[in-house]
This record gives structure tokens, sequence and C-alpha cells, in this order.
């Protein structure tokens, strides 16, 4: 039995019998590895029970660190010409944040933070598309397709933190919602950078930001460079597919649209794997980014809807109809065509 003042949150400690490889659990109802951090060797009676047969494994004071002390080289914090905390920043970015409700709401900050993580998770894909674009250019498709990987795993990070914003309420959100004033998502430059890289070109996006403003100009370069699938047909152009000649050269600044002749292409390289991996691989890998991309504004979509319903957004746009309008949106058409044109 374990004794009645450890009543509370349940932890558990995976505990491994090196001798016998065999592992067994014990839950307790204490925190433990807080009683383990202040160095209590005689918690649970100074032994750790198999739960079913009460067996004595191991003596909790064999877990105790009240009598070892630190390793020697860790280095101490005010005697480093760089600390951890230097290097990061982190007092610009955990001062970054600055509720504006009065009286003070408690959520707030929660919304604050998810939209600034968020922001440098964009700032990230940016960094790593801009790497892509350039391996691209110059015909290196393998470690591009590691880059793409990387991208992969922070869409997912992205889709998965919307699950943090779900925990506020929707009479938690309208109690604070008024400090937003016309703040919103859409206008969010990196996102809108991250959907030109990607070929969701739309030059009225530049008003949002203004024309002469820094950001403007930012996102200008983004809409008349190549996205990323207009390099990767360029690269197929160069290196032996017949790409449409107004598909390799054309006015960056507008929206892609579906060609019969680009589909062929990518139906004779998914029907030659083997023969054309690289090629194969990379469009795999875009198709991947553009499903993510479309379960995160999904995602989006679905959040939004459970916390404000049918409103508008703040920023004026129409709300859940907006958001659902954007899942109709491609980036890569041909990739999806050629499915049904391929046969065994």
């Amino acid at each position: 039995m374990h004794p009645p003042t450890t009543r509370g949150i349940i932890t558990q400690v995976t505990l491994c019998a090196a001798t016998t490889g065999v592992n067994y659990a014990c839950s307790c109802n204490t925190a433990l590895q807080q009683a383990l951090d202040r160095g209590i060797p005689d918690l649970h009676q100074g032994m750790c029970q198999f739960p079913r047969g009460g067996q004595t494994l191991l003596s909790m004071s064999d877990f105790s660190m009240k009598d070892k002390d630190l390793e020697s080289g860790l280095a101490r914090v005010e005697t480093q010409d760089l600390t951890y905390s230097e290097y990061l920043g982190l007092d610009a970015i955990l001062g970054a944040q600055h509720p504006r409700a009065d009286p003070p709401h408690h959520d707030e900050m929660l919304f604050i933070v998810q939209h600034q993580i968020a922001e440098l998770w964009f700032k990230l894909s940016l960094h790593e598309l801009r790497a892509a674009l350039d391996m691209i250019r110059n015909d290196h498709l393998e470690p591009c397709i590691k880059i793409i990987a990387r991208i992969k795993m922070v869409q997912q990070q992205l889709f998965s933190q919307w699950a943090v914003l779900e925990t506020l309420t929707p009479v938690e959100y309208v109690q604070m919602r008024d400090v937003l004033g016309t703040a919103s998502g859409f206008q969010s430059l990196q996102y809108r950078q991250f959907e030109f890289a990607l070929g969701n070109k739309n030059r009225s996006m530049l008003d949002i930001h203004g024309v002469g403003t820094a950001g403007g100009r930012a996102l200008a370069e983004w809409l008349n460079r190549p996205s990323i699938y207009d390099e990767f047909l360029r690269h197929l152009a160069r290196n032996g597919h017949d790409v449409p000649e107004d598909r390799v050269n054309r006015d960056w600044g507008e929206a892609y649209t579906s060609h019969p002749g680009v589909v062929k292409v990518f139906k004779r390289i998914y029907e030659n794997p083997q023969r054309y991996w690289d090629a194969y691989d990379v469009s795999e890998k875009l198709v991947d980014l553009e499903e993510n991309f479309q379960l995160w504004r999904f995602r989006h979509m679905k959040t939004v809807e459970r916390i404000i319903g049918y409103k508008s957004g703040t920023g004026g746009s129409s709300g859940v109809p907006f958001l659902r309008r954007a899942l109709e949106i491609q980036f890569f058409p041909e990739l999806l065509e050629v499915r049904t044109e391929i046969q065994a």
C-alpha cells in the first residue's frame, strides 16, 4: 500500500532491471520526480514495488541525488562570454508578449504565444524554401529532398498546435476579441510569402501589405520570382523532359494554371520511376507539402468555426466561408491530375 501522504498527481516511472532485461512500472500517487529532486530516499517507505505482486525491485535510495554533486565541467552562466539566453535572444523573444486587455484576460497570453510560435515556424519554412529553390535551380535534387522533408515536419508542428488554441472556448474568446481591433492572421506577411513560394500568387495581396512598405516590397520579391513548382518544371525542361515553353518562361507574378503537356511529362516520370527516380521522389515530396498545407488550412477553418462560429473575421473577411474557399486552391495541379492518367 502507498502511504496516505502520497495522494495527488499520478506519476509513472519505468524501472529497468539491467541484469534481467525486465521492465517494471511503478505508479505512485505523488509527484515522484519532484520528490527525487528533493532527495527523499525513503519515499514509498524506501521501496519501489511491482504493482501486481508486491515484489521489491529497487530501493528508492538508489535514485536519490542528495549526495551527488554536479559535474565539475558544467558552465556557470555568470562566467560565460555567451550564454544560452543571449545566443537565442530570449530576452527579446520572451518579452515580446504585450497583452492589451484591460482588465487583463487570462487567455490573451495563449492567443499571442500561439500566433508568435506560428510566425517562427513560418520563418524557418521560408529559410528552408530559399535553400530548396537554390538547389533545384542548380539541379541538385537529392539535398533538396531532405530540405522538403524538414519543411514537412514544420508543417506538422503548425497543424498540431491548433489543438492548443482549440482549448479557448467561445465565451473566453469573445471576452477579449475587441482588443484585436482589425488585426488578423490574414495580414500575416510570412504566411503570404510561404503561399507565394509554393505558387499561390495573387497581386492584390500587395495592397493588403502596402505596395510602398517594407512588407509590401518583401512580398513583391516572392511574387515576381519562380515558385518551387516553377523551378522544378524548369529543372525538368533542362534535363530532357518536354515541358511546354509557356510553363518555363512566363510572368512569374501570375498564378499558375494547369497544362495538359505538363501532365504528360509527369505521366512519363511516374510510369518510369527507376529511370527518373529523383524527379519522381521530388514530385511525391511536393504532393506531401501541398497535402500538409491543405490539412493546416482545414484545421484552421475548423478551429475558427469552433471558436467564433460564422462571425466575420477581425480583418474584414467573411470568416469560415473565406477559409473554406481556400481549400479549393491547388499549388501543383498536374501532380494530382496525373494520378487519373496512370495505368497498370
